[in-house]
């Protein structure tokens, strides 16, 4: 895939609503033309990538859509604002209706795979965002439970307090939250998370929040002896630069003897010639494969597949952690083969 191409992956969307959901967070609601409906569709825990035009110069940040498909009529995205912010403090001070901003296509694989399955979803602050999307689709779609504990630092800090309550009280046999707020309580600790998810048992467990809650509520399952491949963990880092920039590898020839690899990808196998130090996502764009990927960094986790057969060395991981590397998770934008054949699935 050329460049271009990649550049030609952000669309221009008009923010149709600015919603200001806490004291620190706000809602941009995207109009999506007819043209793009089925470019934008999503799966509820997926997030956007959206281009920022900043005064320093132009930022790229995932942001996770709060929104539920085909429940809520238009895609909106919730930016919290976070200390020396440079896009989330500039996107809350300076955007409004009308204004337009770049987004490219939903990613992500923060994604239920069975909405009638139970589910305990751990949220702290912003880490809500995906949170409220699955909620509210497994409770129209599914028919299962939920249990949702959410931290926050204080009172004021807590974003769609008003839908939870409404969701808790349309859906009291199917949905129960559990709010956390430090002010009152302290920052919680392992055995506290331990204590409250202990009488909630789930099929499912999904986690999504600053770093620190996001391990404390980890421990916690852990020690409840939740099984790993039971836990969902979003986490982001920061992009340090535009996808669009990043600039893929030269054509196969000029890399010597090709890696073998097949790719798995919505249940179709796919056989490639992947060139020596090319990596996966490069291999696959190369061959024509619209396999999913957002920063291209290793910040996102959009391009998480399970490694099934062979070797990947990876350039740079800032998201996958111990656990995920047993479990065979890679990155398919920064895992280069080290074997003479791959194989990877990516999610259904």
């Amino acid at each position: 895939m050329s460049q271009d191409s990649l550049r030609d992956r952000y669309h221009a969307l008009t923010i149709q609503e600015v919603i200001e959901e806490s004291s620190d967070a706000k809602s941009l609601v995207f109009a999506v033309p007819d043209a793009l409906i089925e470019t934008f569709r999503y799966r509820p825990g997926q997030f956007l990538t959206l281009r920022i035009p900043h005064p320093d110069g132009t930022l790229a940040r995932c942001y996770s859509l709060s929104s539920a498909p085909d429940l809520d009529p238009a895609p909106r995205v919730t930016i919290k604002r976070v200390q020396d912010g440079r896009a989330s403090n500039w996107i809350c001070d300076q955007l409004k209706a009308g204004d337009t901003l770049e987004v490219l296509p939903p990613a992500g694989v923060f994604v239920p795979r069975n909405l009638s399955d139970d589910f305990m979803l751990f949220a702290g602050g912003s880490g809500v965002t995906p949170i409220l999307s699955i909620v509210k689709s497994l409770l129209a779609r599914g028919s299962g439970r939920a249990t949702v504990i959410y931290a926050n630092r204080d009172e004021r800090s807590v974003i769609f307090r008003n839908a939870l309550m409404a969701l808790a009280s349309a859906h009291p046999q199917r949905l129960t939250v559990l709010h956390w707020l430090d002010s009152v309580q302290g920052i919680p600790s392992v055995a506290q998370l331990k204590a409250l998810a202990a009488p909630w048992e789930a099929s499912q467990y999904f986690i999504c929040g600053p770093g620190p809650f996001m391990d404390g509520a980890r421990a916690a399952l852990m020690a409840l002896e939740v099984p790993r491949e039971r836990m969902h963990i979003e986490r982001f880092v920061s992009l340090e630069s535009d996808p669009t920039q990043i600039t893929l590898a030269a054509p196969a020839a000029s890399y010597g003897p090709a890696t073998a690899l097949e790719v798995v990808l919505d249940g179709v196998p796919h056989q490639v010639d992947g060139a020596a130090g090319e990596s996966l996502l490069e291999s696959m764009l190369r061959a024509g494969i619209a396999a999913p990927s957002s920063c291209r960094s290793g910040s996102c986790g959009a391009c998480m597949c399970r490694l099934e057969e062979g070797e990947v060395s990876l350039r740079t991981n800032a998201i996958l952690d111990s656990d995920d590397l047993a479990d065979g998770w890679t990155l398919a934008c920064q895992g280069v083969p080290a074997s003479a054949k791959v194989r990877v699935r990516f999610p259904d």
